[in-house]
């Protein structure tokens, strides 16, 4: 059967076939976590009794919500993170030495690989997407079984292909293409699915608009978002020192789809969300 490309990664992954709505249990390849959410998974880890990571080179630490810290709660809180570190001679631990927001760190360190599984305890988590790979956000305790473990379960998300047309015209980018893409489905038309975006208007996009698409398709209440890799993202990758070998994985022509929405980019004004909801887009004019 044809399959989608997030079928695709979490058929590699799994070692077999599976399509949409499949229950499955899938290795993650990288686990991301921060300085507010990572407390309770290490809480819960230690509760387990578990001594050590499954996968130490598959899980990073970001401080990069409360540091520098502002007052003593604050570097309670981001102590906590630092000494499991020190503790487990965490390499891909970040803090003022060496750090930026999680979401950009990432791929700028080489740690996010195309056809990767990934996930964090943030909602942005779906960022990663942008280098054709599975990232969705999860919660905490979800991030302690992996850490234990180095596996977690899923439902094969189904998939809307978001598909942009024509060349963009002077500063429209890959915010204005998510708040239209929001603006049409809503805050709950892509929850706990797959938002995959393709098209020729993708050639007119950099890397950083291809974050920013991904990045908000939490925003439509999807379980991530997604592009191919192309030469864009190639380009981007080469100078990186890659955490693994990447895979990349496309969707078959004629794969299932739950919905196909067209947008031509052309036509497409800069766009803004008024209050109270990014789905309440409006042309900046």
């Amino acid at each position: 059967m044809k399959q989608t490309i997030t079928e695709k990664i979490f058929s590699e992954h799994v070692g077999e076939a599976v399509f949409a709505g499949q229950i499955i249990e899938s290795a993650i390849d990288m686990v991301i976590g921060n300085d507010i959410t990572t407390p309770i998974s290490i809480k819960q880890f230690e509760l387990s009794g578990a001594k050590k990571l499954a996968n130490p080179d598959g899980f990073a630490i970001v401080m990069d919500h409360y540091i520098p810290t502002k007052d003593i709660l604050s570097a309670n809180q981001a102590k906590i993170s630092r000494e499991f570190a020190y503790k487990h001679d965490l390499k891909n631990y970040f803090d003022e030495k060496d750090m930026g927001i999680e979401h950009a760190l990432m791929p700028e360190k080489g740690l996010v690989v195309p056809g990767d599984v990934i996930i964090g305890a943030d909602s942005h988590t779906c960022t990663h997407g942008a280098l054709g790979a599975f990232a969705t956000g999860m919660g905490s305790t979800d991030l302690a079984f992996a850490m234990i473990t180095g596996k977690n379960w899923f439902k094969v998300p189904p998939t809307i292909k978001v598909v942009f047309r024509g060349k963009p015209a002077p500063h429209i980018y890959g915010k204005d293409l998510i708040l239209e893409v929001i603006r049409l489905i809503g805050v709950d038309g892509a929850r706990y699915k797959a938002l995959e975006f393709c098209g020729d208007a993708l050639e007119h996009l950099d890397m950083d608009s291809r974050f920013s698409l991904c990045n908000m398709a939490i925003e439509a209440g999807g379980k991530s978002g997604i592009v191919a890799v192309d030469e864009i993202t190639k380009e981007f990758l080469a100078d990186k020192n890659l955490r693994a070998e990447p895979k990349f994985h496309y969707s078959d022509e004629g794969a299932n789809y739950e919905q196909i929405l067209q947008i031509d980019v052309s036509k497409l004004d800069p766009v803004i969300a008024y209050p109270f909801l990014p789905s309440n887009g409006k042309s900046v004019r």
